[in-house]
Formats: C-alpha cells, sequence, structure tokens
C-alpha cells in the first residue's frame, strides 16, 4: 500500500474518531437550548428521555474506554436535567452495561418523573457488539422476552414499581434495541394493569418494508390482502384451538388498550418507519367499510397466525399495539444512519408531526 493512502486512511480514521467524540460529549452534541426544562411541554419530554438513552450509551463507552471520573463523558447527559445514576443494568453476558436507572433531584410532582430508566440501542465499538447483535436477532424471532438481559430489566423495573406509592412517575425509554426492550417491559407491566410513560426512539418493527414503495396505490393494495389474509388465518386458528383452554392473542391486546406509548420514527429508517404504516392503514379500512377485518387482522402478525392455524404455538410480536402516540420525523435525512440516529430526538430544528391512535 503507498505511503499516501495508510495517511489518507489514517485521515479518515481520525476523522471518524472525532465525530464519535463529539456525539459523546454533551457540551458539544447536547440540546444547548434547554436552559431550563418544561414538564409539562411535549418537546422538552422527548429531549430529557432521548439525552437520558444517551447517557447508557457513553456509560458503557467510558466503560470501554476506561473513562473515570474527571474524564467521563456520561454524567452531563444526566445532570442537565436534574437526575442522578440511580443504578446500571448489566449484561450477565458480557458484563456491558445496556440500561440505567435515573432518579429524579426535583421534588414529586405531577408532570415531572421521580425515575426514568433508560435502555440503549446496539452498539458497534467494543465488546458490547456481539451481545447486541445476538439481542438484535432475538426482536426478528419474537424472543426477547426469553433473554437474561430482559430479565434482568423487568425485574428491576417491577422492584421499582413496588417500591413507589405512584406509579405515574416512572418513565421507560429507549432507543432502537433499547427502545424494544422498553417496548417489551411497558407491554408487561401494562398486561398487570400498570401503565408506565414510554418514550420509545425508532423502535424495530419488523416486517416487509411496505412503507418504501412510492406507489400509494400499490402500497395500499399490498396492505389490504395482508388484512384480509390475517384475519382470515386468524379466524382459522381461532376456530382450530376453540376448545383448549388458554388465551388468546385478543385477550392479550385488548389487555394493552389503555396504554399509549409514545413512538418517535422516521420515514427514511426502514427498521422502525413501517409504524407509519400499521397506524395509518387502520383508518383507511374503516374509510372503505372494512374496519372490522383490520380491527382483527391488527392484533395478529401473519407469521403468528399461520403458526396458529396450523396448530403451533407462536410467541407474540413485539409491534402489536392497540394504541399509541406516533411522532414522524419529516426533516429530510441526509442518509440512513442520520435517519436512525439517536441525536435527532433532542435537535430543536427538526420537522416533526405526532398524531394519537386508539
Amino acid at each position: 500500500m503507498s505511503l499516501s493512502k495508510i495517511e489518507s486512511r489514517e485521515s479518515s480514521t481520525k476523522n471518524l474518531d472525532a465525530i464519535i467524540s463529539e456525539r459523546e460529549s454533551f457540551e458539544l452534541s447536547g440540546p444547548s437550548h434547554l436552559t431550563t426544562i418544561d414538564w409539562a411541554n411535549a418537546d422538552h419530554r422527548r429531549s430529557v428521555a432521548a439525552c437520558l438513552v444517551q447517557g447508557v450509551y457513553i456509560i458503557e463507552r467510558d466503560r470501554q474506554e476506561n473513562r473515570q471520573q474527571s474524564e467521563a463523558l456520561a454524567p452531563p447527559w444526566w445532570e442537565f436535567c436534574q437526575f442522578d445514576l440511580y443504578n446500571q443494568l448489566i449484561d450477565d453476558g458480557d458484563s456491558c452495561v445496556f440500561g440505567a436507572i435515573y432518579k429524579s433531584k426535583l421534588p414529586p410532582s405531577q408532570q415531572n418523573p421521580s425515575y426514568i430508566i433508560a435502555f440503549r440501542g446496539t452498539l458497534t465499538k467494543g465488546n458490547a457488539f456481539s451481545r447486541d447483535l445476538e439481542h438484535d436477532i432475538h426482536i426478528i424471532k419474537n424472543g426477547l422476552h426469553l433473554t437474561s438481559r430482559f430479565e434482568i430489566a423487568i425485574q428491576a423495573i417491577k422492584n421499582l414499581v413496588a417500591s413507589q406509592t405512584s406509579k405515574s412517575n416512572i418513565w421507560l425509554t429507549g432507543h432502537s434495541l433499547g427502545s424494544a426492550m422498553a417496548l417489551l417491559a411497558g407491554k408487561t407491566m401494562a398486561k398487570s394493569g400498570i401503565f408506565l410513560d414510554s418514550y420509545l426512539f425508532n423502535p424495530p418493527f419488523i416486517s416487509a418494508p411496505l412503507e418504501n414503495i412510492k406507489d400509494p396505490n400499490i402500497k395500499h393494495g399490498i396492505r389490504i390482502a395482508s388484512s384480509f389474509l390475517t384475519a382470515g388465518l386468524a379466524v382459522a386458528a381461532k376456530i382450530k384451538n376453540a376448545n383448549q383452554q388458554r388465551n388468546t392473542p385478543e385477550d392479550s391486546f385488548l389487555a394493552l388498550a389503555g396504554w399509549a406509548p409514545c413512538l418517535y420514527v422516521n420515514p427514511m429508517d426502514h427498521i422502525c418507519s413501517e409504524y407509519i404504516g400499521y397506524f395509518e392503514h387502520r383508518k383507511k379500512m374503516e374509510e372503505i367499510g372494512a374496519g372490522g377485518i383490520e380491527r382483527l387482522a391488527t392484533q395478529h402478525s401473519i407469521s403468528g397466525v399461520f403458526l396458529n392455524a396450523i396448530g403451533k404455538e407462536s410467541h407474540e410480536a413485539l409491534h402489536l399495539l392497540p394504541a399509541a402516540n406516533l411522532t414522524v420525523n419529516l426533516t429530510p435525512a441526509v442518509d440512513f444512519k442520520d435517519a436512525h440516529g439517536l441525536h435527532q430526538w433532542w435537535s430543536c430544528d427538526q420537522n416533526l408531526e405526532t398524531r394519537s391512535y386508539s
């Protein structure tokens, strides 16, 4: 390799390291516009939740880089909004930090949370990557609930909830893989009647990326066909299993009816963009008089009802939700990395559109 190519590669590596370091620094990349926090303001609440998730990322990066005390970059991400690091959630497989519990320094009120439980997404640097990738695969297989990492997370949440007289002052939040963890935890708690405020950034939606189809007629036609197929398989499975005494997917779905997590998605991020079509399709099916079909179809995934129809057990798809507050970032993204990035959710110059679905 020529000297010029070596120098060019070294320069590119240094530039990448500089960008990563800048993103990790609160002073360089944090929400400097938030001089005071108005907890009644939805934008402020979103920004705080995103920053505390970023704090979990940087806790793990500090651990990997052995940055301690004054060299640590993580503390400013939670200290600016008057929180302390209450506890770290550590994976028993690789000893990496995948989550954190933050405790507010402010007196309790109806608006600000006393505790925020945050989960980071996949890290591509350090020894966390292989373990994170395993959990990404578990999401695809609808098996995240079977992992020891989730067991650690849900036990920590249950312990915290049990210690509090008010459940409304506990938030869940996460990004990407971490949002899947928070979503699963939120659904688990909701099924027991405990509804935790949840702020989920770029949550994975495992399905064909129909939202990327440009022609709206083709896209809508595929969704209609999928709804009829899913509803048909669901009816077949219900008839086949009619004599078996067990909870149905419909029971599980209806148990979530009182819980509406806040989902934050970018249409250019194929990992989460399908949530846009998932909720909008319900409204369109009502408009064409097929609301009953869609109300049945939206409680199931095709793979799940197919397995049930042939008498095999299936795990509930993570994305199935009866209600949500969906915020879509309509600001043009530079690339996929930009569209999937956490930083967009604390920025003040984004074009956001929020809709509520129930």
